[in-house]
């Protein structure tokens, strides 16, 4: 394992959505957050809320024991450690790289196992929930790998929420994000189809929504995403086509395991259909503006 540094200073990969919002949490428990992004816009958010930027994944690797990564899929992860410039190539490479990006769990695990070689622990911390309720502190982190490696890292976790679950060896967080997922964005597109089947029937969106929250039918989407699809703010705290991203994860790993998912499916037509569409940055709550023109034809 890299020598002892100052606990308190982290390095952060990946500066999106997500990003910003995990800076935003360390700086305000006293942690010191330097980080790099491909974008320069991004890495001046990082300055706004408190953090310092990097001009590589290499420097802000440098000097720190935890990295933590939110990229957008599993060749950026890739990327961002073994490539030129990458955190490998730190003078001294991190102890630990807790990774958040939703990526394939077994090469996860592959990486895990080249990591450490090189003495670096990786555990895949996966986040249930939107950058805004990671903010709130609402942020369900899934966590596998080494159970050493997690325990050293737990002062991290707990500054970022209190719903940290270690699952299991590498791979693992992985999993349950892909698992989640499935729930999760099904029950986002059933909270859009019925919103536009209650207005078709001329009931009010607004008036519905509310009946929900206290209805049978309830579920946590309707609080999360309800409101910005009665609305219409597709301002966006998940983007549509990362959960896109996921659900096709979601498909081949069913495949392989032989399971048939018709409702995964369907959903992945949508979802599609709404990036085709010009939808694919916007909130993923976006997915009713599908659902509406799919009630037009």
């Amino acid at each position: 394992m890299a020598e002892s540094h100052d606990a308190k200073k982290i390095g952060l990969i990946g500066i999106g959505l997500v990003g910003v919002a995990l800076a935003e949490q360390l700086t305000s428990h006293g942690y010191s957050v330097v980080g790099y992004d491909i974008a320069r816009e991004r890495i001046d958010q990082l300055q706004h809320v408190g953090g310092k930027a990097a001009n590589s994944p290499a420097e802000a690797a440098g000097g720190v024991d935890r990295v933590l990564l939110s990229l957008p899929d599993a060749a950026a992860v890739r990327q961002v450690l073994e490539g030129p410039g990458g955190i490998l190539e730190a003078e001294t490479p991190p102890a630990y790289v807790i990774d958040t990006t939703t990526g394939d769990p077994d090469e996860t695990i592959e990486l895990a196992e080249r990591l450490a070689q090189r003495g670096v622990a990786l555990l895949d911390a996966t986040i249930s929930g939107s950058s805004r309720q990671i903010r709130e502190r609402q942020g369900v982190f899934m966590v596998g790998g080494a159970r050493l490696a997690f325990d050293a890292c737990l002062d991290v976790f707990r500054a970022l929420s209190d719903r940290v679950f270690y699952l299991g060896p590498s791979g693992a967080g992985s999993k349950a994000k892909l698992a989640t997922n499935l729930v999760l964005g099904l029950n986002r597109l059933v909270l859009a189809e019925g919103l536009v089947f209650a207005e078709k029937l001329g009931l009010d969106p607004a008036g519905f929504l509310e009946l929900l929250r206290v209805s049978p039918a309830y579920s946590a989407a309707v609080d999360t995403k309800g409101a910005k699809m009665v609305r219409g703010d597709f301002t966006p705290e998940a983007r549509l086509k990362q959960h896109y991203k996921d659900v096709g994860l979601i498909l081949r790993y069913a495949a392989q395991a032989a399971q048939e998912l018709p409702l995964s499916k369907a959903h992945a037509d949508i979802l599609q259909k709404a990036i085709e569409a010009g939808d694919g940055d916007l909130d993923n709550s976006a997915v009713i503006n599908e659902v509406r023109r799919r009630h037009t034809r």
